[in-house]
């Protein structure tokens, strides 16, 4: 049901743990994002693109700092687009876009703080 008092209508940000603020900043730029508070000498950073916030939080070094945790989903205009400008940024994508049997065209990325997250657009008919 649509519409109830107190409904979640979105994610406006995700706050992701990093131990290298410079090198997540990089990351995410190269992705689009545009720093909008703080830099990587600080201990928390905003990037945004769009209404869609990316927070980055510094955190000392884990013994194991990528443990699998989930994944984040950002829907784009065009993924092909963003998966080439991830490319040409130097970026390593897990693999090329495709088409997914739950009807979204996506790629998945890892960051350097080894976050799983996915470009996707919902295809259409």
């Amino acid at each position: 049901m649509t519409g109830q008092p107190g409904q979640v209508k979105r994610i406006d940000a995700i706050t992701l743990a990093t131990v290298d603020m410079a090198e997540s900043i990089a990351f995410y730029e190269a992705l689009g994002f545009i720093v909008s508070f703080g830099s990587a000498s600080d201990s928390f950073v905003t990037l945004d693109s769009g209404s869609c916030f990316v927070n980055l939080w510094a955190v000392e070094e884990t013994a194991d700092p990528h443990i699998w945790w989930g994944r984040v989903i950002f829907h784009v205009d065009d993924v092909d687009q963003v998966y080439q400008k991830a490319l040409d940024a130097g970026l390593t994508p897990l693999a090329e876009p495709r088409d997914a049997s739950w009807g979204e065209r996506f790629f998945a990325i890892t960051d350097p703080s080894g976050h799983d997250l996915s470009f996707a657009k919902p295809l259409t008919s």
